[in-house]
């Protein structure tokens, strides 16, 4: 889940009502629930630095571990032996060494580890409780050295080590202020500039050289954003997203010594352009990437224009990307996915133009039996288009459907086009899928963020309540069997939903959402501390402003609920707490509202363990089938009947 501070129907190409006489297409074959959330075969394939291995993520145990292969094939040698917790993340940190991430119990205070590619020398490089560890800069030329953040020495920033891989051995490199939020290193490895906040002002410091401190360069309202992307190759610059003085972000080349903009380097008039592609052997900016309904490619550099077209002429209908290379960029892995399909990694040599495939990601989903994802658009009622995706169960009339409003967390982040495992899920139970970029989503704009400032429950809330009632206009939804489902941020609107327009939906699910935002910013953890001035601007100031924050709270106005609700919570979840869920069930269960509890004790903001999620959604499965009418597999596992689940 998301992190929480993550026209007519012909038109859209859905199906007419069929007037010939002819006979309707059957639905789908009812897929096993299994196969839409078991852990995927193979995962996060990498390539060594040198070239020689290549890495993946598969299950072991019923956990999800890093493998390695020599390139060229052989055995494959499982290098961690994870079996409470999935590994969070790995990477090279070296030609032969691995790193990876690992929490307890969904807390998100990661470890790292290390591990030699021959599965010798593993040891808990950060063996210090209640710290979070995050990496700086893998330092791709120091076979023995990474650049990681810490916040050991103050829970509530993080200060940037210097730590030996190989014997664990660190060094503060620099020393947090006390809020700076992100670092930023040259191409040689040296921290050069960092961006702080007081939670209402961001301002970008900059130093020369490491023996110089920092001072500030540029001073920025916090919705005024320069985000450092990374240094020129000449590390005498920095290309950064910029929305200074424009509304779309931008990418921009900086003078990092006085904070002034030099160049307009890609913008688009439609949406955000965040994200910037490079090349570190050829010194080159290759790339820039950003989304309208689907992901799209403005190339700056032949070479990888030409790898691209040729890729995606291999893989047709794909949408492709390279997620890691060797130092020479000469061999690749290669992500190919669709609205229908997770897809498959790819081996890819460069000098050969060989494509080979490593591991289809889910191949027990059959592509033809999957539903495409349409973008659509939704007019709210004041005028604002939305963004959205629409996803209809195959093979079945789109008229008069039960139907699943699926909120994204965040808020502040946005849907994109692709396979959701969820979405399909639902379209193959018989529910038409609507997923809306409501007020307040990222990538569209300043104004368009902006437009859900202090509108939680109200504006960003009537956007959902419009996409229903879109849904029921276009005729494709029952107006009587609408439920709406979310989680972290879209478990809020969730619990919202049904609390203040309890007569749009009929059923509700709220997945780590937050039901008091009192206590929501009261319990954040405590790095998120620099960022508590900005959330209130964001959402309201719980002292001056405790009107706006109780009327948008789920919990004052529980009375108001009445319709079925499921609620489900990590026992450690660090961002949304675990009373949270607890209240709010308290409230409803002594007013007799149907409301089912999940909660997992292993679990943090999410269900990372595939039986947790095996056990919610055969839960989302039952409940909804009971309230809306859906499909369900005939020997799934009786939830409903139970009020509280702990594991």
């Amino acid at each position: 889940m998301t992190a929480i501070f993550g026209t007519a129907a012909s038109a859209l190409g859905v199906n007419s009502p069929d007037t010939s006489g002819k006979r309707e297409a059957a639905p789908a074959p009812l897929i096993p629930l299994k196969d839409f959330f078991r852990n995927p075969v193979a995962a996060g394939y990498q390539v060594s630095p040198g070239g020689d291995y290549i890495s993946w993520m598969a299950p072991w145990e019923n956990r999800l571990n890093v493998f390695v292969q020599p390139v060229d094939g052989g055995k494959a040698l499982r290098l961690t032996s994870a079996t409470k917790r999935n590994v969070a993340g790995y990477f090279w940190a070296a030609k032969d060494q691995i790193v990876y991430l690992q929490d307890d119990g969904g807390d998100e205070n990661f470890h790292l580890f290390a591990v030699n590619a021959d599965g010798s020398g593993k040891k808990d490089l950060t063996p210090f409780p209640g710290v979070r560890v995050g990496v700086v800069d893998d330092l791709r030329d120091d076979e023995d050295h990474i650049l990681i953040g810490m916040n050991k020495r103050d829970a509530r920033v993080f200060d940037v080590y210097r730590l030996n891989t190989r014997t664990g051995e660190m060094r503060m490199e620099a020393e947090n202020p006390g809020s700076v939020s992100s670092w930023i290193t040259d191409h040689d490895g040296r921290v050069r500039a960092a961006v702080q906040t007081d939670g209402v002002n961001s301002e970008l410091l900059y130093r020369a050289t490491e023996k110089e401190p920092f001072r500030k360069t540029l001073v920025t309202d916090f919705r005024e954003s320069v985000d450092p992307i990374f240094f020129t190759f000449d590390n005498k610059e920095l290309y950064a997203s910029s929305n200074l003085g424009r509304d779309k972000a931008a990418i921009v080349r900086l003078d990092p010594e006085t904070g002034r903009e030099l160049e307009v380097v890609f913008e688009h008039p439609e949406v955000d352009v965040g994200h910037l592609l490079g090349s570190e052997k050829r010194k080159v900016i290759t790339a820039a990437t950003f989304t309208r309904d689907k992901r799209e490619y403005h190339f700056f550099d032949d070479w990888r224009r030409k790898l691209q077209e040729n890729l995606e002429k291999k893989l047709p209908g794909m949408e492709v990307s390279l997620v890691s290379s060797d130092r020479d960029e000469t061999r690749f892995i290669v992500r190919s996915q669709s609205d229908r399909t997770r897809g498959a990694s790819w081996f890819y040599d460069a000098k050969t133009d060989e494509l080979r495939k490593l591991a289809d990601v889910s191949p027990w989903l059959d592509e033809k039996q999957m539903a495409p994802m349409k973008p659509v658009r939704i007019t709210a009622r004041d005028g604002l288009v939305l963004p959205a995706y629409l996803t209809l169960p195959p093979g079945v009339e789109p008229k008069n459907l039960p139907a699943v409003l699926y909120v994204h967390g965040g808020p502040w982040v946005r849907d994109s086009w692709g396979f959701d495992g969820s979405a399909q899920f639902l379209a193959n139970r018989g529910y038409a899928v609507l997923q809306v970029n409501y007020r307040g989503s990222t990538g569209y704009g300043r104004a368009f963020w902006e437009k859900g400032f202090k509108q939680w429950g109200k504006a960003m809330q009537d956007d959902l309540t419009d996409a229903a009632k879109w849904l029921v206009d276009q005729g494709i939804a029952d107006p009587k069997r609408i439920a709406i489902y979310g989680g972290s941020y879209g478990g809020y609107a969730a619990l919202a939903g049904m609390a203040f327009t309890p007569d749009v939906y009929a059923a509700g699910i709220s997945f780590v959402g937050p039901s008091n935002l009192f206590t929501l910013l009261e319990t954040v953890p405590p790095y998120w501390e620099p960022m508590r001035k900005m959330n209130y601007e964001m959402i309201g100031d719980p002292e001056k402003e405790k009107d706006l924050l109780r009327a948008a709270s789920p919990l004052f106005s529980a009375d108001k609920i009445k319709a079925p609700l499921l609620i489900a919570q990590g026992a450690n979840d660090p961002r949304v707490k675990k009373a949270e869920s607890d209240q709010i069930v308290s409230a409803l269960k002594k007013r007799g509202v149907d409301v089912p509890y999940i909660v997992k004790d292993n679990e943090g903001h999410g269900f990372s363990n595939e039986e947790n999620r095996l056990y919610f959604y055969r839960a989302v499965e039952k409940f909804l089938a009971r309230h809306l009418g859906g499909r369900a597999e005939p020997d799934g596992e009786k939830i409903s009947e139970l009020d509280e689940v702990k594991n």
